[in-house]
């Protein structure tokens, strides 16, 4: 972003990351906790790198084109307030998308394969139960971070790349893409939304067109991650926070936006936009969707997975973003 260095690429500036790191003296007991304030450093921090990764990658679009005159592919308007977000793991994604890179980088040697059983039976725990343990978030992190420290951000890429092709591209929800798809093709922008490295679903943001991925954001400086977070995991609250500010920036109006996921843990995400739809859930969302009202989707099993028609509302609100942005453009 302007006037600052980016969280991912040329890294974030420590005196910045400094300033804006919580501080337990002379905070108002009244205040936001420190859990908060490193959500919401996280939140903010996510939404600067995905606008960062998504100039970068649409850097070749042709230029001067007018605003009202730019369209999505297929030659449909750009719905230029309305968006989608989509949690990944188990939601686009079977499974956990950092088990499956976890894989990836087993099988070139990168990490252990204790450690790869570590961290399997850590996600297996938290899928079966719902609830993380606090203890194995602490150093599933710690050990995360300690691998990622030094690496060079363009080789985590690359290696993100690889592993997507070879063990992620046939786990994509059919189903759920399918509804990506309707949001891309009503001229709306699709992003992910993942307590993932944002270097890695960034990948898979761009594997399926989608406009862009925010995900956990590590520090780093000279192309090389320092080994240290900048607020938090993307997780709960950070996520809210990540696309209330992308929002802001994108100029999006969140009445108009729709959110997907399967996780309990998503309701401050899901709970921001006009419309939210469960995918996948777990018994909690399950449980909530139905006493809010919101469209539930599930392709876990074979009969549930051919309901894979998108809900009347979804349709409506897509189909007549396009057209209020045909009318638009028609008037111009």
């Amino acid at each position: 972003m302007p006037g600052r260095s980016g969280p991912t690429g040329s890294g974030v500036g420590a005196g910045w990351l400094d300033a804006k790191r919580p501080r337990r003296r002379g905070r108002n007991p009244l205040g936001p906790s420190d859990a908060q304030l490193r959500a919401s450093l996280a939140g903010e921090a996510s939404a600067d790198a995905a606008i960062a990764l998504h100039e970068a990658a649409t850097s070749e679009v042709e230029a001067g084109a007018e605003l009202g005159g730019r369209e999505a592919e297929g030659g449909v308007p750009l719905d230029l307030t309305a968006a989608a977000f989509f949690d990944v793991d188990n939601t686009m994604v079977q499974g956990a998308s950092i088990i499956h890179f976890a894989r990836g980088l087993a099988a070139r040697k990168y990490i252990s394969v204790a450690d790869m059983a570590r961290f399997g039976w850590q996600q297996l725990k938290f899928r079966v139960t719902g609830k993380e343990n606090s203890d194995d978030v602490a150093s599933g992190k710690e050990r995360a971070l300690a691998f990622i420290a030094g690496r060079e951000t363009a080789e985590f890429s690359r290696l993100g790349e690889e592993i997507y092709d070879e063990l992620i591209a046939d786990k994509i929800w059919p189903g759920t893409r399918a509804l990506a798809q309707m949001h891309l093709d009503a001229g709306q922008q699709v992003w992910l939304v993942t307590a993932t490295p944002v270097e890695l679903a960034q990948v898979i943001a761009k594997r399926l067109g989608l406009t862009g991925a925010l995900g956990t954001v590590v520090e780093s400086e000279d192309g090389k991650f320092t080994g240290r977070l900048v607020g938090d995991i993307l997780h709960g609250a950070g996520k809210a926070h990540a696309v209330r500010t992308l929002a802001v920036r994108e100029g999006l109006n969140l009445k108009r936006c729709t959110a997907y996921s399967d996780s309990h843990n998503d309701v401050p995400m899901l709970s921001l936009v006009g419309t939210a739809v469960a995918i996948n859930p777990d018994t909690d969302l399950k449980e909530l969707a139905k006493n809010r009202g919101w469209e539930i989707r599930d392709y876990r099993t074979g009969r549930k997975a051919a309901r894979i028609g998108v809900p009347t509302a979804l349709v409506l609100g897509a189909v007549g973003g396009a057209l209020a942005a045909v009318i638009s453009r028609r008037k111009h």
